[in-house]
């Protein structure tokens, strides 16, 4: 080379290498541009800066169960826990959810797989025969006109993820499985509600049933002193039938709880994933305590309840599938591979000068296709708009549930104020007109209306106390349990 070209060879060289940067640069820009549609934004959705509910009530620190989901612990209760610890592992409809979870996770794991090369391999063997009339016929076939044919194919494909659809579909896929997880936790704390809600009420049958035995043993002790005033003549027939009516209905009434308390042993057993034949719950002697509830903002609700965070996953999906929609407007850059053998005969079928292979990149598009891809663009952003719509109406409602319940225990608890007083006023009057009868100051009559009083204070104080029962379980699984979204929504591989 002279020295000229030498020269000639220096000043060209940064125009080339520059030519090559640019060319690579723009290949690097190509294949790393940007997803097709609309990056996504968490829905607006106005929070009060309190529950109207909220004002005055008496606010709990979170406890340690609370903050581990284990919510139920709140009631004190060893029985309870076993019950839905039982049921978090062996309820059924627990296990379908769980499954369906499973299903999107392995979408995602699919989703990821399309982001690498497929590689296939195929050995074939193809027996063929052709007739000599054929223009297509080959001199050199067997005079039976029959030929073998060996393959060994080795191909490689890789899709070239330009537009960004498989990234949108990635997206879509995380989302609705993250989704799928949120409906999972939901299912899971409404079942937990359920059988916590059917725990405590079967409690207070069993409370019940024994204020209505104890009053039936009083009871058949009026009756006897009745009897007897009746045999001593001092107190008329129309005292002792009183005296029985008062009896046999109050022993219907206990005889009524049975099947009351059956059915709710039986679907704590379903929920448990059992056989009402198979399980049995002992009658305690005991109510679990109100707990004290730690209610937070309104704005933390978005964070707590497992189906608003499924439903703005959704959202989340919703928007990625608009990507996707648009995606098929532009063209897909396949790079293919492909190579092998190919023989006649199987003894020399591996061999060098039996060799093929081929190499190219393909794109393709759709030129027309009659408004289809305007279509589904139409639709997947109608199904954005609708999921939206649900995930604001879901917050709308999780703010209403808790203020109905906030006010619903604020009104058992002046409720229950009041019924106290009630039930120690009838009980001082039992013991007076009790006294009263005794002394034959007044009639069987006059007995009977305060005892029947007395019972009705008694009874409607554990009902009070049931309802006050259900509605904390209530408020907990509207405030979402123990459950937080950022915790929550991982998936687990």
């Amino acid at each position: 080379m002279t020295e000229r070209q030498k020269i000639k060879a220096v000043k060209q060289w940064p125009a080339r290498n520059a030519a090559r940067g640019l060319g690579l640069g723009l290949c690097v820009l190509l294949l790393s541009a940007c997803a097709v549609g609309p990056d996504y934004h968490k829905p607006e959705m106005a929070a009060p800066a309190q529950f109207k509910a909220a004002q005055g009530w008496r606010q709990a620190t979170p406890s340690d169960s609370l903050a581990r989901g284990a919510w139920w612990e709140l009631y004190g209760d060893a029985q309870l826990n076993g019950l839905v610890e039982k049921l978090n592992s062996s309820n059924q409809t627990v296990a379908q959810y769980e499954a369906q979870y499973r299903q999107a996770k392995a979408l995602v794991r699919s989703s990821r797989g399309a982001f690498f090369p497929t590689l296939d391999l195929t050995t074939s063997k193809n027996r063929s025969s052709q007739g000599t009339g054929s223009s297509s016929s080959s001199l050199s076939s067997s005079s039976s006109g029959i030929r073998d044919t060996y393959n060994a194919q080795l191909g490689v494909s890789w899709e070239a993820d330009i537009w960004g659809k498989l990234r949108r579909g990635l997206e879509a896929d995380t989302a609705s499985a993250q989704a799928s997880l949120g409906d999972l936790a939901a299912m899971q704390l409404s079942l937990q509600s359920e059988l916590v809600q059917n725990y405590l009420q079967l409690r207070v049958i069993d409370e019940q049933k024994r204020l209505l035995e104890a009053t039936v043993d009083a009871y058949q002790r009026s009756l006897t002193l009745t009897q007897n005033q009746y045999r001593a003549g001092i107190s008329g027939r129309d005292a002792v039938a009183q005296a029985q009516t008062q009896l046999k209905s109050t022993q219907a009434d206990l005889i009524d709880l049975m099947w009351q308390r059956a059915q709710f042993e039986n679907a704590i057993a379903v929920l448990m994933g059992q056989a009402p034949a198979d399980f049995n719950l002992a009658a305690s002697t005991s109510i679990p305590a109100l707990p004290a509830i730690p209610v937070g903002l309104p704005s933390q609700l978005l964070e707590r309840r497992p189906d608003i965070a499924a439903a703005e996953r959704s959202v989340m999906a919703a928007n990625a599938n608009i990507g996707i929609a648009k995606a098929a407007y532009y063209p897909d850059l396949t790079l293919s591979l492909s190579g092998g053998y190919s023989s006649s005969t199987f003894a020399n079928w591996i061999s060098l000068p039996n060799r093929f292979w081929s190499v190219g990149p393909q794109l393709a598009m759709t030129l027309f296709d009659g408004g289809q891809r305007s279509a589904e663009v139409e639709r997947t952003e109608a199904v954005y708009d609708q999921t939206v719509a649900q995930y604001r109406q879901t917050v709308l409602n999780g703010f209403q549930e808790v203020e109905n319940y906030l006010v619903q225990l604020k009104v058992y608890e002046e409720e229950a104020g009041v019924r106290a007083e009630a039930l120690a006023a009838a009980r001082d009057s039992l013991r007076l007109t009790s006294n009263q009868y005794k002394a034959g100051l007044i009639g069987y009559l006059d007995v009977v209306n305060v005892q029947t009083t007395a019972l009705s204070n008694e009874r409607s104080v554990l009902t009070l106390l049931q309802s006050r029962l259900i509605a904390s379980v209530q408020l907990i699984a509207a405030l979402g349990g123990g459950w937080e979204s950022e915790r929550g929504l991982k998936l687990r591989d």
